[in-house]
């Protein structure tokens, strides 16, 4: 999972939440697509009530960055040149490739994710220090990594906490 939509929740949910000074439960419900759509609307973004890459960049929220294959947007546009690949801004399975090679020659996990640590290796925005790669780390009793071993996040990303509550 790379964007953060109603119905979800979990420990990105809540920093999106802080960031957005709604109720920071976790919970990602209609008071928080509200806010995120009200933000998005005011800072000239897609309009959709959901947190991608875009606007988490926008908003500041870089630890929360995380492309992925079937992410799109200015995001991937830039990881693309960064790459030297063709930008195109859809994260295919070259970008996935050149993501994995770029990791293995560069000391990181090549898992294709391109979370913080491997954007701030590629200097792709300047706000993604050693402080800010830490924050999207999964820290000791932050919940389980279901998601990880279903391929959804990198094994310790925050990511790794998000979970559905609506049916």
């Amino acid at each position: 999972m790379s964007i953060l939509k109603k119905g979800l929740a979990g420990a990105p949910v809540k920093i999106l939440q802080e960031k957005l000074g709604v109720p920071a439960d976790g919970q990602f419900g209609p008071k928080t697509e509200e806010a995120l759509k009200a933000y998005q609307k005011e800072h000239g973004l897609s309009v959709d009530g959901i947190a991608g890459p875009d606007t988490f960049a926008a908003l500041g929220l870089y630890e929360l960055i995380l492309l992925k294959v079937g992410t799109s947007g200015e995001s991937v546009k830039k990881l693309q040149t960064a790459l030297g690949i063709a930008a195109d801004g859809k994260f295919g399975a070259g970008t996935a490739k050149a993501v994995k090679d770029y990791q293995a020659a560069n000391g990181l996990d090549a898992d294709g994710f391109a979370g913080p640590a491997t954007l701030a290796k590629l200097a792709l925005f300047k706000e993604l220090t050693p402080d800010v790669v830490s924050k999207a780390e999964l820290t000791p009793g932050s919940g389980p990594v279901e998601a990880s071993a279903a391929g959804e996040a990198p094994a310790k990303s925050i990511w790794g906490t998000i979970k559905g509550f609506f049916s």
